[in-house]
């Protein structure tokens, strides 16, 4: 049996993720192997959680996903681990529908776990009494097991907190963190900068996970976190033979993937290559190409300054090159990247320009209706109704109007008058973000259409059970 915890806050950028990752790091540092989720669409704090629990963070989503999904996904997830530790999203009580079916409270109830609130104490006295009671009297049926004080102002604040809180309500303070710039991960315009692309990430890990031993009871919320879920047996499918040879674009530019994405590129028989786009130079021979989300404005000088490996992708994907790119990947796919009054060369094998604004122009979950121009249509994709979600302060103008879309967009911004997904060749790159659940199987799709478009080129396997063309590209055409 593995026990759980559930940390949530009243309010968004209380300090969820960093109270997440400390309590991470120092249970690890007590030898004990917790199992991190992610509530919601999010890619930075999962990266965060990740890299402080050495297991893939794993997302728990109800727009994606069912109920049933979440549970097995949780289940199976938990095996090997000591504790299965949730960070919510927002407040405890948000979510798009009204009711709340899809709200923080709502998966916590599904998955039976405890609740650690986490208060943002800053300017904070009595009046942190009637916001527990209004919590726990707003749906008496969730388990708020205790709180713990975020941002105090020093020992004599936290004493107040604390006797208020004794006085006026039933819920433990497990402990308290000081405000603290040593404590503090930076935030730009889409939210934390990811793990990946701080140096100091380890360090800073380290340092949560220290504050977070000496300032929160940790003996009592082990205890606390009694076992609730009982690991599930396997079920996932036996891994095909890899005989597909997949590059993937993972670097300080690119890293928003999906830990089930690509484990289910590897179980349909993909072997990953993964490619940094900011130094290396040349493509590996692949079968396929994957570029994820990710913040390729901040890396714009360098991947601009890598004129071979963008003509060698642009060359690629005009010799057929299957290719699927999200967001980021998008973006770079574009003739130019412009930002804060710079603008910088890109791939160019999208007739458009990328400028990025100073507020979010796609924000949100999505969905898609798939159109016949998709190029996967044919190769197993018949995902007509998908669920997705986009985040993006950049948008696409002087967008050539020939261009082919493989989506109309249902909910969200997309690229261009409710469409999304730009096809060239046997490209695909769109704003809308995938996720490989049972509502939407695009990893196999992509495989599928791979192996069909490799079939059509002629293109054999070798002994090594690899492909022995690859990129050297199409001896024939459909």
């Amino acid at each position: 049996m593995t026990g759980a915890l559930y940390v949530s806050a009243a309010h968004k950028s209380s300090g969820k993720t960093t109270l997440a990752i400390g309590l991470c790091a120092a249970l690890g540092a007590r030898g004990r192997i917790v199992q991190p989720y992610k509530k919601g669409p999010d890619y930075i704090d999962p990266l965060w959680l990740t890299a402080a629990c050495a297991r893939p963070c794993h997302n728990l989503d109800y727009h994606t996903m069912g109920r049933d999904e979440i549970t097995d996904l949780y289940q199976r997830a938990a095996h090997g681990a000591d504790l299965s530790l949730i960070e919510g999203n927002k407040g405890l009580f948000d979510g798009v529908a009204v009711d709340g079916s899809n709200s923080n409270a709502a998966l916590a109830r599904q998955l039976a776990t405890p609740i650690v609130l986490v208060l943002d104490a800053r300017g904070s006295s009595r009046g942190v009494a009637p916001l527990v009671i209004g919590y726990q009297h707003f749906d008496p049926g969730l388990w708020i097991a205790g709180v713990i004080l975020n941002r105090v102002g020093g020992a004599r604040h936290e004493a107040k907190l604390r006797a208020v809180l004794e006085r006026y309500t039933d819920v433990p303070v497990w402990g308290a963190l000081e405000d603290s710039p040593e404590l503090t991960i930076t935030e730009r315009h889409l939210g934390l900068v990811p793990s990946g692309e701080w140096e100091e990430a380890q360090g800073l890990i380290e340092r949560v996970g220290r504050a977070v031993a000496n300032g929160v009871d940790i003996d009592a919320l082990l205890a606390l976190s009694q076992p609730t879920i009982r690991p599930a047996p396997t079920t996932i499918p036996a891994a095909r033979p890899p005989d597909i040879r997949i590059g993937v674009a993972r670097d300080r530019a690119f890293s928003f993937y999906y830990p089930g994405d690509l484990e289910a590129l590897e179980r349909s028989g993909a072997r990953l290559v993964f490619i940094d786009t900011l130094h290396d130079t040349r493509l590996p021979e692949v079968d396929g190409l994957i570029i994820g989300g990710g913040f390729p404005e901040t890396q714009a000088a360098a991947l601009s300054a890598n004129v071979a490996l963008r003509a060698a992708i642009k060359d690629a994907i005009e010799a057929g090159l299957p290719v699927y790119a999200e967001c980021g990947g998008l973006m770079y796919l574009t003739r130019r990247l412009t930002w804060q009054g710079h603008s910088f060369p890109m791939v160019g094998i999208i007739a458009a320009d990328t400028v990025m604004e100073a507020r979010p122009v796609g924000h949100g979950y999505a969905r898609l209706r798939t159109q016949a121009s998709h190029p996967w249509v044919g190769a197993g994709w018949e995902a007509a109704d998908l669920p997705a979600h986009e985040f993006h302060y950049s948008r696409l103008v002087d967008i050539d109007p020939n261009t082919v879309y493989a989506y109309e967009v249902a909910r969200g911004t997309g690229i261009a008058g409710h469409r999304d997904g730009i096809v060239r060749h046997n490209m695909l790159a769109s704003y809308a973000h995938l996720r490989d659940v049972a509502a939407c199987r695009w990893t196999g799709a992509f495989m599928a259409f791979i192996r069909r478009r490799r079939v059509l080129w002629g293109q054999t396997v070798g002994d090594n059970g690899m492909s022995d063309v690859g990129l050297r590209g199409p001896v024939m055409t459909s």
